[in-house]
């Protein structure tokens, strides 16, 4: 089981910037798609990106297409979500998780069997 640790969160305001990591020690790494989501208090957890295993292919939903950008560095098995022009409903804990069995990104967290403990991100206004 391949094991997550995100980073990079914190607090900042409205149109602000942040880049969040999803780092592992797994040599396996090239081959997992990662997703990355994101959980508010009492909401369920939702879509914010995915990349494939290449990092040839990246999928966005509409709230963030335009804002945020996922790449990774497979050489140091490390996946980055871009998140700029923030505002307060991005505000959330972002996770990101890794899909070893796909052919496809998927949008879906069943998809994804390892996750890691979450980073938390503020937008205040």
């Amino acid at each position: 089981q391949v094991e997550l640790v995100e980073s990079g969160g914190g607090s900042v305001r409205t149109g602000g910037s942040l880049r969040l990591s999803c780092a592992t020690s797994s040599r396996a790494f090239s081959s997992f798609n990662i997703g990355w989501f994101r959980q508010a208090p009492g909401k369920v957890r939702e879509f914010v990106g995915a990349i494939s295993r290449s990092g040839a292919e990246a999928i966005y939903p509409d709230a963030v297409k335009g804002r945020f950008t996922i790449s990774r560095d497979n050489g140091k098995s490390t996946v980055y979500l871009q998140m700029n022009s923030l505002k307060p409903e991005d505000s959330a804990v972002y996770y990101c998780g890794a899909d070893d069995s796909s052919s496809y990104l998927s949008i879906e967290t069943g998809t994804y069997g390892a996750w890691g403990q979450g980073t938390q991100v503020t937008v205040s206004s």
